[in-house]
């Protein structure tokens, strides 16, 4: 194997293009409920909370107490495989780990999807298994918190997984010049179901006393509906995406799975020849942590250093959300007149003022926090649409799953350096305002790095077509 491969030509013609795209953009509303409401709004403090009790149930056994003092993020300890750390740091670790084993996982995964002529298959099975997954979060309760951090690495693994599945069907749907478009249209469609769901979320949550639920009861009904919302509206691009031959693949021999892993090596000793794609996925490997982690951590630090109510976070994630959707449709429009690449560093220049603003803003200041929602919700989507579409065009062909495997390590549900600085500094200071500026560091680099990088050149490597705006 050696060179790019063959080149893609988009499936049928522009109207059977616009109705395919179309069911795959349902993929962006079924999928985005689990970062959305897991991920950021709920499962964190859900799970913080069970691990505290944990903790102050082990106290009162076996000594003086975790969780005494004013500062309870430092001293409220609990064990996990003989480790001891601060409850409150539990979150930042999990998505540390959780993304760890993506990286073991994801890319095997990728090599799979590209040797398989059953894509659509594997798109059901992983997405079906994390819905259940996540509707399964309504048995933790109590103090079992580790029943929490074994459902959510699982569905974490099949989300990532279905993601890496979904990205690999662009190239096969869309020509050159429809994939910015495409893909900010879909992630905008993502925050837009993400806010849907959110809104019904937080009508239960925040009605939960009228309906005879208590607080946990509440939560753990909205783990069931996100499970539900995602396996009902994957159904939606089922029907209408297909499986695609895959003649032009060499047979490597063995089954799938072993077959899987001898194309991943073949692809990992090839991949020096376009070091260009590797640069720009480097790029965006940084400045997507910095953004995964902002989102997956500002309930957190909200509640916890803001000591804002979880209503106030709640509220303002889900006018994130719709933002959100605004901002992944004007990044599209700006990006077909200046180009993917100066939008992109457009965005992570806002990011960068937006994060400032955050350290600034004040404990119980609701309006200051829903500013700095909104600011983020405008460039929350559109950063890494492009980013998705603009990568699209630097892969090889016949190598989409593998390559957006390792894209997808780096991707918007969790990345394990960002969490891991967050946490560690979280425990060091025993304050998360030091910790939400330490991630301008990830936007710095993503945008001198992104800046660098020739991607005309990276197009035409690869032996794709190039769009007539880049």
């Amino acid at each position: 194997m050696s060179g790019a491969g063959t080149v893609h030509t988009a499936v049928g013609t522009p109207e059977d293009r616009r109705r395919i795209q179309r069911g795959w953009c349902w993929y962006d509303w079924a999928n985005s409920v689990f970062p959305t409401s897991v991920v950021t709004v709920f499962l964190s403090l859900y799970l913080t909370s069970i691990a505290r009790a944990a903790a102050e149930a082990d106290t009162a056994l076996n000594g003086p107490a975790p969780c005494a003092g004013d500062n309870t993020l430092v001293r409220c300890d609990v064990t996990f495989l003989g480790l001891q750390f601060p409850a409150g740091s539990l979150w930042g670790y999990l998505l540390s780990f959780a993304t760890v084993i993506q990286v073991l996982v994801l890319p095997v995964a990728g090599a799979i999807a590209d040797r398989s002529a059953n894509k659509r298959r594997m798109l059901a099975g992983f997405a079906f298994t994390g819905a259940v997954a996540t509707c399964l979060l309504a048995l933790v309760e109590g103090q079992n918190w580790q029943i929490g951090v074994l459902l959510f690495t699982i569905g974490n693994i099949c989300w990532g997984t279905s993601v890496v599945i979904y990205y690999a069907f662009i190239p096969e749907i869309s020509t050159a010049d429809e994939r910015d478009a495409l893909s900010s249209r879909g992630w905008a469609f993502g925050y837009l179901g993400g806010g849907v769901c959110l809104a019904l979320q937080l009508a239960l949550f925040l009605g939960h006393e009228s309906l005879g639920l208590a607080q946990s009861e509440a939560v753990r009904a909205c783990f069931i509906l996100t499970g539900i919302w995602w396996a009902v509206f994957t159904l939606v691009p089922l029907r209408v995406l297909r499986d695609r031959p895959r003649q032009d693949r060499t047979d490597l021999g063995g089954g799938k799975i072993t077959g899987g892993f001898r194309e991943l090596g073949d692809t990992m000793r090839y991949a020096r020849k376009f070091p260009l794609t590797l640069a720009f996925l480097g790029s965006y490997l940084i400045f997507t942590d910095g953004i995964s982690t902002v989102a997956n951590v500002a309930g957190q630090y909200g509640s916890l250093e803001l000591k804002l109510p979880q209503s106030t976070l709640i509220t303002a994630i889900l006018m994130t959300q719709f933002v959100a959707f605004i901002g992944g449709v004007l990044h599209g429009q700006v990006a077909r007149r200046v180009g993917a690449k100066k939008t992109i560093l457009g965005s992570l220049v806002v990011w960068l003022v937006m994060l400032v603003l955050a350290y600034f803003v004040q404990a119980g200041e609701q309006l200051q926090f829903f500013g700095i929602a909104a600011g983020i919700g405008l460039v929350l989507g559109g950063t890494n649409a492009l980013a998705r579409s603009l990568f699209s065009q630097m892969v090889p062909a016949g190598k989409e799953g593998q390559y957006f495997a390792v894209y997808e390590i780096g991707e918007r549900s969790t990345s394990w350096l960002g969490p891991l600085v967050y946490a560690g500094i979280g425990q060091a200071t025993g304050s998360f305002r030091l910790a939400i500026l330490s991630m301008m560091i990830f936007f710095i680099v993503g945008f001198v790095l992104v800046w660098l990088v020739p991607v005309r050149r990276a197009i035409r490597a690869v032996g794709n077509s190039e769009p007539a705006v880049l």
